[in-house]
């Protein structure tokens, strides 16, 4: 064990994700506290702590790749350890403050995210479809916050439309543009902000002249939501490019050929006094040159369907991909 950077409570080793507790120190802690942005401290060097803490947000995915990352980093030498945290509003601010040294990201939900943490809740979008122009808004915005933002990877987890695979053969569908040349009426199950959101209702209008009759509000691939698409009371489910169960419902996606969505690529965010160094951004970068988002949509099904533990799955894949 070692010592934490606030207070006195300690930090399990890697293997043991901390509890819920860890969460609410966090929030009533030196999370909360000012961010490097307010401290003049972003133009120290990028430092190389051999003692690095992983966070992950606390969902499947996100657990898995706070594995990977901390098996990675293991196997170049550093110690790690996980702390799993609910959410955004917590984690960040425990990055810049040092309390956590890297985290799985999602390029332009995360940059939108900063944006509007900046700039307030009503400021123009800067995620984009485009990667580059993604990533570049998102550096310039972490930067001042003591983060850095690595290369981003080819998996990508982005909103997706899904449609029952019967019903893709009979109106031969492949694409979100075959489902608005069809000029077939589509009820689609969502989430109720669907109405309002550019890359949901409006978009699905706008971009690709898709009939949209309604949004069922069943939340986003919820279970509830896929059985309405399986039994035809709706056409159309929004999921996620890395939905692991799409295949128990039927369910097939169809692509965003004229990329509705933006850049969710997956990028590793790290606190740059601790973890900016070349060794961190290598250690990771291996991981870039083989993960999909169809193995992490695999992946995410072997923990949520076939209940295994996300370490363990996590580096099976890294062995099986000759990583470790």
């Amino acid at each position: 064990m070692r010592t934490a950077r606030c207070g006195s409570r300690t930090w399990r080793t890697r293997r043991g994700v901390l509890a819920a507790v860890a969460v609410a120190l966090l929030a009533a802690g030196c999370g909360s506290g000012p961010s490097l942005e307010n401290r003049g401290e972003v133009t120290a060097p990028p430092g190389d702590s051999k003692h690095l803490v992983v966070g992950s947000a606390g969902f499947t995915e996100s657990d898995l790749l706070a594995q990977m990352y901390a098996l990675l980093l293991d196997e170049a030498g550093y110690g790690t350890e996980i702390l799993s945290v609910a959410n955004r509003e917590l984690y960040e601010p425990a990055l810049e403050s040092g309390q956590i040294d890297v985290v799985p990201e999602y390029a332009a939900t995360f940059a939108d995210w900063l944006n509007a943490k900046a700039n307030g809740a009503d400021a123009e979008p800067v995620g984009s479809p485009d990667l580059a122009t993604t990533m570049k808004a998102l550096r310039d915005l972490a930067a001042p916050r003591g983060l850095t933002v690595l290369d981003a990877g080819r998996a990508v987890d982005q909103n997706a439309f899904a449609v029952a695979a019967s019903y893709a053969r009979e109106h031969r569908l492949r694409t979100l543009s075959d489902l608005g040349r069809s000029g077939l009426k589509v009820r689609l199950a969502a989430g109720d902000e669907c109405v309002r959101r550019p890359y949901c209702e409006p978009g699905l209008k706008k971009v690709y002249g898709i009939d949209v009759t309604g949004v069922d509000p069943k939340g986003v691939g919820t279970t509830q939501a896929k059985k309405a698409v399986q039994s035809g009371r709706d056409q159309m489910v929004l999921t996620t490019t890395t939905d692991a169960t799409l295949d128990e419902f039927g369910l097939v996606l169809l692509a965003d050929d004229k990329h509705l969505q933006n850049a969710d690529h997956i990028v590793p965010v790290v606190n740059r006094s601790r973890a900016g160094s070349k060794g961190v951004a290598a250690a990771l970068a291996r991981l870039n040159t083989v993960l999909t988002t169809k193995d992490l949509a695999t992946l995410n099904r072997e923990v949520d369907s076939w209940r295994r533990l996300p370490e363990a799955v996590a580096k099976r894949y890294l062995q099986d991909k000759g990583l470790l």
